[in-house]
């Protein structure tokens, strides 16, 4: 039996085509094999996802409870199922049959039409090509109508973050309080984009990376019903690349499979090629040769790496994640490390692990975080990559040198003085070029000359003040602080609500800079002695009523009735009462 289609002619007239009924299924068929995987293999119902267990008993949970929330919001990163979620669960709510709350692809018209994305009441919009508030007033507007043939009209709002700062504030009213047959399905991947009044509005699911071995056992079962041939170490690698993205995933292995002829099988190192990823056993060889300081080696080693068409950034990145394993390794297993290392790998770090200091890796690391940040300001990213690991090989030998030197110097002062030194070696001046280093001279012979600075005294103290010019220094001593007592390395106030906020941080540096001791500024509920200001104006105060009671003071009021004592200065060794 035949069937005829009909598709418009170039002069716009009707056309009418007869095929059988074997060509027609060839054609459907043939449709369905030229998609790419990641639609041809895009979850239908709830059951096909993948990672997301408790998010999908989650919603099927409040379907089954009739607890079905205004607005969904499905964030995570790009691949993971966001919208697939979403359309899965517009099929779930309009589904007819409503068996076990997940509708499959053939269980009735609407789960059909939604699959299809041409069902009249779901409708899907994509918020980035349609960010503006006119575009959501439309969508409103639409909202007032009743579904058409199904119980719910659905929304999907694909990227939301996307609408306009108007869109949402005209969105907030109608997602709040929107009619009983309405129903909201945003996706996002920067949910901090979203305003939080749209957020709260919303019931929010945080989908979650794919784990690794999850993932590997999907596209590896993807890969079986494709025919194709891929090695495990290839479907690892591309695990690896796509960092928990199922979509990632499965583009990458869709390239891999068109890449070879049926009769090849995709390898490691074929795989690589295509991806432009390299072993990480090379990257693990150029690690030894900069231990060893090996410097023709080291670049001709990286040359090869970058002529295989790798990224000095991705090179970057895993130099980092090298490091990472090199410190973290013992704390690690196989299995944790996510594909990124095979058997032997895994061995040969352990073994140099064992053999390198942990100050010389985080000296590493620290370097090539700061070559990781130059590679966006130098026009030859190649070439800053080279200098790179020339800087790693003489910082490594500088390291050795200044362990070597301790060593030598603690053998020395064990076998003359029976007495250990402890030498303190600074990593980051380790780094620090020989202008630096002059510059740091000075301020040595500074210090040296403070150690001769001696306080004894609150007194003393107030006086270096004025000597070293630290006068808001000494206003605070004689004006904010009562002393409670003065001991050698020791001193303890109260103070009043005037005392500025850092005092004590300012007092407690100068004194060390000062007498090159550590001081201890200890705060009392005792009120301890008046402040210095206070004695100052106290001791004004009786030595005006002094002067009031002498002889002289009573003949100039005899002569100037009128006269009034303001200040009295006393002459040097001169006593009022006298």
């Amino acid at each position: 039996m035949g069937a005829a289609l009909t598709r418009p002619d170039l002069n716009g007239s009707s056309r009418r085509d007869s095929y059988s009924g074997s060509s027609l299924l060839g054609i459907i068929k043939m449709n369905k094999d030229s998609k790419v995987l990641a639609l041809k293999y895009r979850p239908q119902v709830f059951e096909d996802l993948i990672g997301q267990e408790i998010i999908v008993e989650t919603i099927k949970n409040s379907i089954s409870s009739g607890k079905i929330p205004n607005a969904f919001l499905f964030t995570g990163i790009r691949g993971i199922g966001k919208t697939t979620i979403a359309r899965i669960l517009a099929k779930s709510l309009n589904c007819t049959k409503n068996s076990e709350n997940s509708c499959k692809v053939d269980c009735c018209n609407n789960g059909r039409e939604i699959s299809e994305s041409r069902h009249i009441d779901v409708l899907e919009m994509d918020a980035a090509s349609k960010t503006g508030v006119d575009d959501v007033r439309d969508l409103i507007e639409f909202s007032r109508y009743g579904p058409t043939s199904s119980k719910y009209k659905i929304f999907i709002i694909d990227e939301v973050h996307m609408l306009s700062k108007q869109a949402f504030n005209a969105l907030l009213k109608t997602l709040e309080e929107p009619p009983e047959y309405l129903k909201f399905i945003f996706a996002t991947t920067e949910i901090k984009k979203i305003p939080i009044t749209v957020v709260s509005r919303c019931q929010r699911f945080d989908l979650s990376r794919i784990k690794s071995s999850e993932l590997f056992d999907f596209i590896k079962n993807i890969k079986e019903k494709e025919k194709g041939r891929v090695s495990d170490d290839a479907l690892k690698l591309i695990v690896k690349i796509s960092e928990g993205s199922v979509r990632d995933a499965l583009s990458l292995l869709d390239r891999g499979l068109i890449s070879f002829e049926k009769d090849n099988e995709l390898d490691l190192k074929s795989a690589q090629k295509i991806f432009g990823y390299f072993e990480k056993s090379q990257l693990i060889n150029l690690f030894e040769l900069i231990l060893k300081g090996e410097e023709k080696k080291i670049i001709e080693t990286y040359r090869k790496i970058y002529d295989q068409g790798i990224e000095p950034k991705i090179f970057i990145n895993d130099f980092l994640e090298i490091l990472y394993y090199l410190k973290n390794i013992n704390s690690l297993t196989l299995e944790s490390t996510n594909f990124s290392l095979n058997d032997e790998e895994f061995l040969r770090i352990k073994e140099i692990s064992n053999n390198i200091n942990d100050q010389v890796l985080i000296l590493f690391w620290q370097l090539t975080i700061r070559t990781l940040d130059e590679l966006d300001i130098v026009s030859n990213q190649d070439l800053s990559i080279e200098m790179f690991l020339i800087k790693l090989i003489y910082l490594n030998s500088h390291k050795n040198k200044v362990s070597e030197i301790k060593n030598k110097d603690l053998e020395k002062s064990t076998e003359n003085d029976n007495v250990i030194t402890d030498l303190k070696i600074d990593p980051i001046n380790q780094i620090k070029n020989i202008t630096q280093e002059k510059k740091i001279k000075p301020d040595i012979q500074t210090e040296k000359k403070n150690e001769e600075t001696l306080i004894t005294s609150f007194n003393q103290l107030i006086k270096t003040c004025t000597e070293k010019k630290e006068i808001k220094l000494k206003y605070e001593l004689e004006k904010n602080v009562n002393l409670v007592s003065f001991e050698k390395n020791r001193i303890e106030i109260s103070f009043n609500d005037n005392l500025d906020k850092n005092f004590i941080k300012n007092l407690s540096l100068k004194l060390f800079e000062w007498t090159q001791q550590r001081w201890i500024i200890t705060l009392s509920k005792i009120k301890g002695e008046i402040s210095i200001k206070e004695k100052e104006k106290n001791k004004k105060v009786d030595n005006i009523k002094k002067a009031k009671n002498s002889e002289l003071y009573k003949i100039v009021l005899n002569t100037f009735p009128d006269a009034n004592l303001v200040d009295v200065v006393p002459k040097k060794d001169e006593d009022l009462n006298d």
